[in-house]
């Protein structure tokens, strides 16, 4: 999906995913993530969810550097990341689990797959739009 961002054809991806540019947090160096929405409580919050958990590059970047980019089909904009806790996270991820349950089970599966084990709780980034 990244490639899609760098030709600006992001927008065939829809409004359910998004890129976010970070800052590498030894390096300093552009990283990139593309990433599904979970929630959006209003037009300028999104929030998104870390499959890989607290140990995701892109969440350890945002936790030592919140200010990024994101850019959502071909909008890009100034965003601010603040990382939600534990109890935020589960509210949110109930909400989708509520929301869209066959895919809460294509994802789980595709996380627990992934990471060797079975997953009750992801964290949770809430991207402040600019």
């Amino acid at each position: 999906p990244l490639a899609l961002y760098d030709l600006g054809l992001g927008g065939l991806l829809g409004r359910s995913l998004l890129r976010v540019e970070h800052r590498g947090r030894t390096t300093g160096q552009p990283r990139y993530v593309v990433l599904e929405v979970v929630d959006r409580p209003d037009a300028d919050t999104v929030v998104v969810c870390s499959g890989f958990g607290e140990t995701a590059q892109w969440y350890r970047n945002l936790r030592a550097q919140p200010e990024c980019r994101v850019t959502v089909g071909r909008r890009e904009r100034a965003a601010r990341a603040d990382l939600l806790d534990a109890e935020a996270s589960a509210a949110v991820l109930d909400r989708y689990r509520a929301a869209h349950p066959a895919a809460w089970e294509r994802l789980r599966g595709a996380i627990e797959h992934a990471v060797g084990h079975t997953v009750d709780g992801l964290p949770m980034v809430r991207l402040r739009l600019r």
